[in-house]
Protein backbone atom coordinates (compact mmCIF):
# COMPACT_ATOMS: atom_id res chain seq x y z
CA UNK A 1 0.00 0.00 0.00
CA UNK A 2 1.20 3.50 -0.83
CA UNK A 3 0.58 4.91 2.64
CA UNK A 4 2.65 2.18 4.29
CA UNK A 5 5.53 2.83 1.88
CA UNK A 6 5.41 6.61 2.47
CA UNK A 7 5.30 6.10 6.24
CA UNK A 8 8.29 3.76 5.97
CA UNK A 9 10.26 6.14 3.76
CA UNK A 10 9.73 9.58 5.30
CA UNK A 11 11.65 8.92 8.54
CA UNK A 12 14.60 7.70 6.46
CA UNK A 13 14.96 11.02 4.61
CA UNK A 14 17.39 13.21 6.58
CA UNK A 15 16.64 16.84 7.36
CA UNK A 16 18.21 19.26 4.90
CA UNK A 17 18.62 23.04 5.27
CA UNK A 18 17.79 23.50 1.57
CA UNK A 19 14.23 22.33 2.25
CA UNK A 20 12.16 24.90 4.15
CA UNK A 21 9.25 22.48 3.78
CA UNK A 22 10.53 18.91 3.24
CA UNK A 23 8.93 15.81 1.75
CA UNK A 24 5.54 14.95 3.27
CA UNK A 25 3.39 17.91 2.24
CA UNK A 26 1.66 18.45 -1.10
CA UNK A 27 4.83 20.15 -2.32
CA UNK A 28 8.27 20.99 -1.01
CA UNK A 29 9.63 24.51 -0.47
CA UNK A 30 13.25 25.09 -1.45
CA UNK A 31 15.73 27.65 -0.20
CA UNK A 32 17.84 28.84 -3.12
CA UNK A 33 21.56 29.53 -2.81
CA UNK A 34 22.01 33.29 -3.07
CA UNK A 35 22.42 34.54 -6.63
CA UNK A 36 23.19 31.14 -8.10
CA UNK A 37 21.14 29.94 -11.05
CA UNK A 38 18.91 26.85 -10.86
CA UNK A 39 19.65 24.06 -13.33
CA UNK A 40 16.74 21.68 -13.97
CA UNK A 41 16.74 18.27 -15.69
CA UNK A 42 14.47 15.23 -15.89
CA UNK A 43 15.01 11.68 -17.10
CA UNK A 44 12.63 8.72 -17.24
CA UNK A 45 13.59 5.04 -17.27
CA UNK A 46 11.24 2.37 -18.58
CA UNK A 47 11.42 -1.37 -18.01
CA UNK A 48 12.17 -3.22 -21.22
CA UNK A 49 13.95 -0.20 -22.73
CA UNK A 50 16.41 1.08 -20.12
CA UNK A 51 16.57 -2.00 -17.88
CA UNK A 52 15.13 -5.49 -17.41
CA UNK A 53 14.39 -6.44 -13.82
CA UNK A 54 15.69 -9.89 -12.95
CA UNK A 55 18.71 -11.80 -11.74
CA UNK A 56 21.10 -9.36 -13.42
CA UNK A 57 19.23 -6.17 -12.56
CA UNK A 58 17.78 -5.38 -9.14
CA UNK A 59 15.33 -2.61 -8.25
CA UNK A 60 18.10 -1.06 -6.15
CA UNK A 61 20.30 -0.82 -9.25
CA UNK A 62 17.41 0.76 -11.16
CA UNK A 63 17.07 3.39 -8.43
CA UNK A 64 20.81 4.09 -8.63
CA UNK A 65 20.74 4.43 -12.40
CA UNK A 66 17.63 6.61 -12.42
CA UNK A 67 19.36 9.18 -10.22
CA UNK A 68 22.81 8.76 -11.76
CA UNK A 69 21.69 9.63 -15.30
CA UNK A 70 20.12 12.85 -13.99
CA UNK A 71 23.26 13.75 -12.05
CA UNK A 72 25.26 13.12 -15.22
CA UNK A 73 23.13 15.75 -16.99
CA UNK A 74 23.93 18.20 -14.18
CA UNK A 75 27.63 17.32 -14.52
CA UNK A 76 27.45 18.16 -18.22
CA UNK A 77 26.36 21.67 -17.18
CA UNK A 78 29.04 21.94 -14.44
CA UNK A 79 26.18 22.27 -11.94
CA UNK A 80 26.25 21.33 -8.28
CA UNK A 81 23.45 18.83 -7.49
CA UNK A 82 20.95 20.12 -4.94
CA UNK A 83 17.54 18.40 -4.78
CA UNK A 84 15.42 15.76 -6.52
CA UNK A 85 11.79 14.68 -6.81
CA UNK A 86 10.94 11.11 -7.80
CA UNK A 87 7.90 9.72 -9.63
CA UNK A 88 7.41 5.94 -9.84
CA UNK A 89 4.82 3.86 -11.65
CA UNK A 90 4.88 0.33 -10.24
CA UNK A 91 3.62 -2.79 -12.03
CA UNK A 92 0.33 -3.83 -10.46
CA UNK A 93 0.74 -6.91 -8.22
CA UNK A 94 4.54 -6.58 -8.36
CA UNK A 95 6.98 -7.54 -5.61
CA UNK A 96 6.12 -5.39 -2.59
CA UNK A 97 9.83 -4.77 -1.96
CA UNK A 98 10.42 -2.94 -5.27
CA UNK A 99 9.68 0.58 -3.92
CA UNK A 100 11.88 0.02 -0.87
CA UNK A 101 14.76 -1.23 -3.04
CA UNK A 102 14.33 1.66 -5.47
CA UNK A 103 14.54 4.07 -2.53
CA UNK A 104 17.70 2.40 -1.22
CA UNK A 105 19.43 2.79 -4.59
CA UNK A 106 18.39 6.44 -4.85
CA UNK A 107 19.16 7.30 -1.23
CA UNK A 108 22.65 5.80 -1.27
CA UNK A 109 23.74 7.76 -4.36
CA UNK A 110 21.96 10.91 -3.17
CA UNK A 111 23.91 10.77 0.09
CA UNK A 112 27.19 10.43 -1.79
CA UNK A 113 26.47 13.62 -3.77
CA UNK A 114 24.77 15.61 -0.97
CA UNK A 115 21.41 15.60 -2.76
CA UNK A 116 18.19 16.34 -0.87
CA UNK A 117 15.10 14.24 -1.64
CA UNK A 118 12.27 16.77 -1.75
CA UNK A 119 9.38 14.39 -2.47
CA UNK A 120 7.64 12.61 -5.34
CA UNK A 121 4.71 10.46 -6.32
CA UNK A 122 3.82 6.77 -6.71
CA UNK A 123 1.27 5.07 -8.92
CA UNK A 124 0.47 1.60 -10.28
CA UNK A 125 -0.52 0.27 -13.68
CA UNK A 126 -0.58 -2.91 -15.78
CA UNK A 127 2.74 -2.21 -17.54
CA UNK A 128 6.35 -2.51 -16.41
CA UNK A 129 8.26 -0.42 -13.90
CA UNK A 130 8.68 3.26 -14.82
CA UNK A 131 10.70 5.75 -12.80
CA UNK A 132 11.21 9.43 -13.51
CA UNK A 133 13.48 11.72 -11.51
CA UNK A 134 13.62 15.49 -11.76
CA UNK A 135 16.90 16.90 -10.49
CA UNK A 136 17.77 20.47 -9.58
CA UNK A 137 21.29 21.83 -9.44
CA UNK A 138 22.86 25.23 -9.07
CA UNK A 139 25.60 27.16 -10.83
CA UNK A 140 27.00 30.68 -10.72
CA UNK A 141 25.52 33.13 -13.26
CA UNK A 142 26.88 32.64 -16.79
CA UNK A 143 29.00 29.68 -15.63
CA UNK A 144 26.87 26.78 -16.87
CA UNK A 145 28.52 24.68 -19.57
CA UNK A 146 26.60 24.45 -22.84
CA UNK A 147 26.62 22.18 -25.89
CA UNK A 148 27.27 25.26 -27.98
CA UNK A 149 30.56 27.13 -27.79
CA UNK A 150 33.12 24.82 -29.42
CA UNK A 151 35.63 26.92 -31.37
CA UNK A 152 37.94 26.04 -34.26
CA UNK A 153 41.25 24.87 -32.80
CA UNK A 154 39.76 23.53 -29.56
CA UNK A 155 40.73 20.01 -28.59
CA UNK A 156 38.09 17.37 -27.81
CA UNK A 157 38.52 15.54 -24.51
CA UNK A 158 36.64 12.49 -23.21
CA UNK A 159 36.86 11.77 -19.48
CA UNK A 160 37.06 7.96 -19.71
CA UNK A 161 36.90 4.85 -21.91
CA UNK A 162 33.76 4.02 -23.88
CA UNK A 163 31.86 1.04 -25.24
CA UNK A 164 30.28 -2.16 -23.97
CA UNK A 165 28.29 -0.61 -21.13
CA UNK A 166 25.46 -3.12 -21.69
CA UNK A 167 27.62 -5.75 -19.98
CA UNK A 168 26.79 -4.11 -16.64
CA UNK A 169 28.17 -0.59 -16.44
CA UNK A 170 24.84 0.87 -17.58
CA UNK A 171 23.49 -0.08 -14.13
CA UNK A 172 26.45 1.23 -12.11
CA UNK A 173 26.73 4.70 -13.65
CA UNK A 174 29.27 7.01 -12.02
CA UNK A 175 28.12 10.60 -12.60
CA UNK A 176 31.07 13.01 -13.00
CA UNK A 177 29.57 15.80 -10.86
CA UNK A 178 32.54 16.49 -8.57
CA UNK A 179 35.02 16.11 -11.41
CA UNK A 180 33.07 18.54 -13.60
CA UNK A 181 33.09 21.20 -10.89
CA UNK A 182 36.83 20.73 -10.34
CA UNK A 183 37.47 21.06 -14.08
CA UNK A 184 35.24 24.15 -14.29
CA UNK A 185 37.26 25.90 -11.58
CA UNK A 186 40.59 25.30 -13.33
CA UNK A 187 39.97 25.29 -17.06
CA UNK A 188 38.13 27.11 -19.82
CA UNK A 189 35.60 24.54 -21.03
CA UNK A 190 33.96 25.93 -24.15
CA UNK A 191 31.35 23.20 -24.72
CA UNK A 192 30.25 20.02 -22.99
CA UNK A 193 27.85 17.07 -23.17
CA UNK A 194 27.58 13.73 -21.40
CA UNK A 195 27.74 10.49 -23.39
CA UNK A 196 24.32 8.94 -22.95
CA UNK A 197 23.37 7.85 -26.47
CA UNK A 198 26.81 7.20 -28.00
CA UNK A 199 30.12 9.03 -28.36
CA UNK A 200 29.75 9.78 -32.07
CA UNK A 201 26.06 10.74 -31.80
CA UNK A 202 26.47 13.00 -28.77
CA UNK A 203 29.61 14.56 -30.24
CA UNK A 204 27.71 15.33 -33.45
CA UNK A 205 25.01 17.05 -31.37
CA UNK A 206 27.59 19.22 -29.65
CA UNK A 207 29.23 20.14 -32.95
CA UNK A 208 25.86 20.95 -34.54
CA UNK A 209 24.94 23.18 -31.59
CA UNK A 210 28.28 24.96 -31.96
CA UNK A 211 28.11 25.29 -35.75
CA UNK A 212 31.45 23.51 -36.05
CA UNK A 213 32.87 20.10 -36.97
CA UNK A 214 35.42 17.71 -35.58
CA UNK A 215 38.21 15.38 -36.64
CA UNK A 216 38.40 12.33 -34.38
CA UNK A 217 41.63 10.34 -34.19
CA UNK A 218 40.68 6.65 -34.20
CA UNK A 219 43.91 5.56 -32.50
CA UNK A 220 43.35 7.96 -29.58
CA UNK A 221 39.79 6.99 -28.65
CA UNK A 222 39.90 5.13 -25.30
CA UNK A 223 38.13 1.79 -25.66
CA UNK A 224 36.72 0.11 -22.57
CA UNK A 225 37.57 -3.54 -21.90
CA UNK A 226 33.83 -4.25 -22.07
CA UNK A 227 33.83 -3.15 -25.71
CA UNK A 228 36.64 -5.63 -26.40
CA UNK A 229 34.67 -8.40 -24.70
CA UNK A 230 31.44 -7.54 -26.51
CA UNK A 231 33.07 -7.54 -29.94
CA UNK A 232 34.39 -11.07 -29.33
CA UNK A 233 30.98 -12.52 -28.52
CA UNK A 234 29.37 -14.84 -31.03
CA UNK A 235 27.21 -13.03 -33.55
CA UNK A 236 28.73 -9.60 -32.88
CA UNK A 237 30.13 -8.13 -36.09
CA UNK A 238 31.25 -4.76 -34.72
CA UNK A 239 34.81 -3.86 -33.81
CA UNK A 240 35.76 -2.55 -30.35
CA UNK A 241 36.15 0.91 -31.90
CA UNK A 242 32.64 0.76 -33.36
CA UNK A 243 31.29 -0.16 -29.93
CA UNK A 244 33.18 2.73 -28.35
CA UNK A 245 31.75 5.14 -30.90
CA UNK A 246 28.12 4.08 -30.73
CA UNK A 247 27.13 1.91 -27.75
CA UNK A 248 26.17 4.76 -25.41
CA UNK A 249 25.37 4.83 -21.69
CA UNK A 250 29.03 5.44 -20.86
CA UNK A 251 28.07 8.69 -19.09
CA UNK A 252 31.55 10.10 -19.47
CA UNK A 253 31.87 13.79 -20.37
CA UNK A 254 32.81 15.11 -23.78
CA UNK A 255 34.47 18.52 -23.55
CA UNK A 256 36.09 20.99 -25.89
CA UNK A 257 38.79 23.27 -24.51
CA UNK A 258 41.52 25.54 -25.86
CA UNK A 259 44.54 23.39 -26.74
CA UNK A 260 46.67 24.41 -23.74
CA UNK A 261 43.83 23.85 -21.27
CA UNK A 262 43.09 20.42 -22.76
CA UNK A 263 46.73 19.37 -22.47
CA UNK A 264 46.94 20.58 -18.87
CA UNK A 265 43.71 18.76 -17.97
CA UNK A 266 45.07 15.50 -19.39
CA UNK A 267 48.42 16.01 -17.63
CA UNK A 268 46.86 16.86 -14.25
CA UNK A 269 43.27 15.57 -14.03
CA UNK A 270 41.01 15.37 -10.98
CA UNK A 271 41.64 12.24 -8.91
CA UNK A 272 40.17 9.10 -10.43
CA UNK A 273 39.63 10.65 -13.84
CA UNK A 274 41.47 9.48 -16.98
CA UNK A 275 40.79 12.11 -19.66
CA UNK A 276 42.08 11.68 -23.20
CA UNK A 277 42.39 14.06 -26.13
CA UNK A 278 40.59 12.39 -29.04
CA UNK A 279 40.33 15.08 -31.71
CA UNK A 280 40.13 18.72 -32.64
CA UNK A 281 37.40 21.15 -33.63
CA UNK A 282 37.35 22.41 -37.21
CA UNK A 283 35.35 25.10 -38.99
CA UNK A 284 33.71 22.73 -41.50
CA UNK A 285 30.60 21.06 -40.11
CA UNK A 286 30.42 17.29 -39.66
CA UNK A 287 32.43 14.64 -37.84
CA UNK A 288 35.37 12.94 -39.54
CA UNK A 289 37.35 9.91 -38.44
CA UNK A 290 41.10 9.84 -39.11
CA UNK A 291 42.82 6.45 -39.11
CA UNK A 292 46.43 5.57 -38.31
CA UNK A 293 47.55 6.42 -41.85
CA UNK A 294 46.08 9.93 -41.66
CA UNK A 295 43.19 9.11 -44.00
CA UNK A 296 39.99 10.92 -43.09
CA UNK A 297 36.48 9.70 -43.77
CA UNK A 298 33.10 11.21 -42.82
CA UNK A 299 31.78 9.47 -39.71
CA UNK A 300 28.07 8.71 -39.65
CA UNK A 301 26.93 9.34 -36.07
CA UNK A 302 25.41 6.25 -34.50
CA UNK A 303 23.88 5.54 -31.13
CA UNK A 304 20.58 5.03 -29.33
CA UNK A 305 17.62 7.06 -30.59
CA UNK A 306 14.01 6.70 -29.42
CA UNK A 307 11.80 6.17 -32.47
CA UNK A 308 8.31 7.70 -32.54
CA UNK A 309 5.64 6.45 -34.92
CA UNK A 310 4.58 8.95 -37.56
Amino acid sequence: MEIEFVNWMLPLIPDDPRLEVPAGDDAAVLRTRGARRTVLTVDMLTEGVDFVLGANCSAKQVGHKALAVNLSDLAAMAAQPETIVVAVCLPRNSDCMIPQELFKGIHTLASQHDVALAGGDTNTWDGGLVISITALGSVEPQKAWRRQGATKGDLVVVTGPCGGSILGRHLTVTPRCREAQMIAKRFNVRSAIDISDGLSLDLSRMMAASGTGCILHATDIPIHDDAMTLSQQSGDDRSPLEHALSDGEDFELLLTLPAQDAKELVADPPAGLHPTIIGEVIAAQGVFLEDATGTQQPLVPKGFVHVFNK
